[in-house]
């Protein structure tokens, strides 16, 4: 006798409001109650249809053989002695991604994954480092916030919104996973699902320049760009990405952003590795590039050391002789807090297990990184 096999059924946290409706549409249910049903999920954090009262018992039957909403599997949960959480999840075929929140006085702020590793290979960078395997479907992107919010609100034992801030700042290059992180955004940014403003949703990326102007196109939310050097010699040892989206490209898209962008600036993110990128001359020529060019904030971000980097964490003498550089020329400059170190949750050092499908420990071989400086021609370009 054959086995019967069961139909698959799909996991809700992969829609938008807009694709929960299509969905609901195909049992022939109006949009309405696809609201209803996205309330429910992100809102409340129901798992189970018998719990959604105001849905008609039709819809609940139908739900359950067609549908089910599921978190990933939790591997391991470490907590910071600051307050931090760090939660590694399961995505199957030996793979792993982490999420992390960060507790403070007038937020709370979950940097979320996109990818199972990266692929950009950022040299400071210990995600890079371990390789890239596949993209997370929207699915499993939603599902990092929709497991931290409710969870939280569980362990502190109140219903209301526990996360405030999120930033796509987790593993991998959010703007290499299109296709699904918008629909993600569009579920963080919904007023029946989470209801986050704008500006309080952030893409980090490492530049690159296309999908920069699509979502100023479709989805502008408050952008990030790991910068990490003032001219291009530098950034292509440093950020890769950088040798086919090289700076001068990287502003303008920028700047193109800023005319739909839910705050008046972009973030440039700037990581201080010792005798690098951090001397005074790197700060000068910091500033000429981008003061008057680009209304931006620059974060300083203090290296988390990892031994595969052959880098090291600039002093904090250096780092606050650059931000004095950089505040005296006019420049909004902040030097990123340390949140997680004790639990390898700070920045740079997310590494969830990954199947590494890029022979990553062949192409982070290399010498030691060379310093260059700019003296001649535009800040920026490839004189060194």
């Amino acid at each position: 006798m054959n086995a019967v096999t069961l139909p698959e059924t799909t996991n809700l946290l992969g829609f938008d409001l807009d694709g929960l409706a299509a969905f609901c549409e195909q049992l022939d249910e109006k949009r309405f109650r696809a609201t209803q049903l996205f309330r429910w999920i992100h809102q409340k954090g129901a798992s189970d249809f018998a719990q959604m009262t105001d849905l008609a018992k039709s819809l609940r039957d139908k739900l359950a053989t067609r549908a089910h909403i599921a978190a990933l599997p939790v591997i391991s949960e470490h907590l910071s002695s600051d307050g931090t959480v760090k939660w590694l999840f399961d995505v199957g075929a030996g793979n792993a991604v982490e999420a992390v929140f960060i507790p403070e006085d007038d937020r709370g702020t979950l940097c979320i994954s996109s990818q199972a590793g990266c692929a950009v290979g950022c040299r400071f960078c210990s995600t890079g480092h371990q390789g890239f395997s596949r993209n997370l479907d929207t699915g499993e992107i939603t599902a990092q916030l929709w497991f931290a919010e409710h969870s939280l609100r569980k362990r502190l034992g109140t219903e209301e919104r526990v996360i405030s801030n999120v930033v796509m700042m987790g593993m991998g290059e959010p703007l290499q996973n299109y296709s699904a992180l918008v629909p993600s955004l569009r579920t963080m940014l919904d007023d029946h699902g989470y209801g986050l403003s704008r500006r309080r949703v952030t893409v980090s990326t490492s530049g690159v320049v296309p999908m920069i102007e699509r979502l100023r196109e479709d989805c502008p939310v408050a952008l990030a760009v790991s910068l990490h050097a003032p001219n291009n010699p530098l950034r292509d040892q440093l950020v890769p990405l950088n040798k086919k989206y090289p700076i001068a490209e990287l502003l303008a898209s920028c700047n193109s952003y800023l005319d739909k962008a839910p705050r008046d600036f972009i973030t440039f993110e700037y990581c201080m590795l010792d005798g690098v990128n951090d001397t005074p001359e790197a700060a000068r020529e910091l500033v000429e590039l981008v003061r008057g060019k680009v209304s931006c904030k620059i974060n300083l971000i203090p290296f988390n050391p990892f031994p595969a980097s052959g880098l090291k964490r600039s002093s904090n003498e250096r780092v606050k002789a650059f931000a004095d550089i950089l505040i005296q020329a006019g420049l909004i400059t902040t030097v990123r807090k340390t949140r997680g170190d004790d639990i390898d949750a700070a920045c740079g050092q997310l590494a969830g297990e990954v199947q590494d499908r890029t022979k990553v420990h062949v192409r982070m071989v290399r010498a030691p990184v060379q310093v260059h400086f700019v003296k001649s021609g535009k800040p920026g370009s490839a004189q060194g």
